[in-house]
């Protein structure tokens, strides 16, 4: 092991509250429900941590809570040892990573790059040369949950890149969840996008047997209870089985992330040819859900989505 990877090993330690030198300076680029939540989780660990969003009015309880405020991506760069960014699709990730207030312009040889992002595995590949001709190091590192596993620190993370980078930021990643190292970059966003397609087709499936089940008469709580009990019950359906019932204005992952998502798994399979017939389906009803006025609610609408498009009278 290195010494810089002993040296980010005892700053995660004593961010614990055990012995060892000085916390690793993390930075954080994208202040959203999940990447807030996790700066949250980074902070009560300990760690300094600097960071930058587009605006700085959603950062109050962050900023009370001890985050340092960068004025540009590039600050928060020069300023941490450790980035992190979370951003919603690649147009903003390159954004965020060129010109003269980029990240690009505040890296340096040895700091790295945890970019936990969805975006197309291509981009991030492309990206993290870019980073490399630098002498820093880019991870993707996306993650499986939505903000209640961000702030259980119960996340799944699948890390694609450099190995010897992995070792040195994995005891911080388990401030966030259970990390594994999959292979090179582009591979943690492949088996992200591999796991979204699950996430979609199941939630739609639900939707389709609630549904089903409601127009023959069942009463839908029931219905919902036996299902989610049932062995189709995995925990991502448990987890958003009340939300079908009560649909939250806050969402959890709404349509127009999941919409991109699979859109960036059918391009990735495309190239792969790999077929995904239940990931074109999924396709199909994301984009009716975004034309109906629900790309910004939780996946969990589906169910209103078909139960909309064709009216029919309920058991509830």
């Amino acid at each position: 092991m290195t010494t810089s990877a002993v040296h980010l090993e005892n700053s995660a330690a004593e961010a614990k509250g055990q012995s060892g030198p000085e916390a690793a300076t993390i930075g954080f680029v994208g202040l959203g429900h999940m990447g807030g939540n996790m700066a949250a989780r980074f902070l009560a660990a300990g760690y300094p941590v600097y960071g930058e969003d587009r605006s700085r009015s959603g950062a109050g309880q962050l900023l009370h809570d001890g985050l340092k405020w960068c004025e540009t991506p590039r600050a928060v760069a020069e300023a941490a040892e450790i980035i992190f960014t979370s951003l919603p699709n690649d147009e903003v990730l390159a954004q965020v990573a060129d010109g003269p207030d980029g990240i690009l312009a505040g890296l340096r040889p040895e700091k790295i790059w945890v970019d936990v992002s969805t975006v197309s595995p291509r981009a991030s590949r492309e990206l993290a040369q870019r980073v490399g001709e630098i002498g820093a190091t880019m991870l993707d590192a996306p993650v499986s949950g939505s903000v209640p596993q961000v702030q259980t620190g119960s996340l799944t993370i699948m890390v694609g890149g450099d190995g010897e980078a992995y070792t040195r930021v994995e005891p911080i990643l388990r401030e966030l969840g259970t990390p594994t190292h999959v292979g090179e970059n582009g591979h943690g966003l492949s088996l992200k996008l591999a796991i979204n397609i699950s996430l979609a087709v199941q939630m739609l499936a639900f939707s389709e047997g609630l549904l089903l089940a409601d127009r023959a008469g069942i009463k839908r709580e029931l219905a919902v209870e036996v299902m989610s009990s049932s062995p189709i019950g995995s925990p991502m359906l448990k987890a958003r089985a009340p939300l079908v019932l009560d649909l939250p204005e806050d969402a959890w992952f709404d349509v127009s992330l999941m919409h991109k998502d699979i859109a960036l798994a059918i391009d990735t399979a495309r190239q792969l040819n790999a077929p995904v017939p239940s990931a074109a389906a999924a396709d199909q009803v994301l984009t009716l859900a975004s034309g109906s006025g629900y790309e910004h609610r939780d996946l969990a609408c589906l169910y209103e989505v078909l139960a909309h498009a064709t009216d029919a009278p309920s058991a509830r």
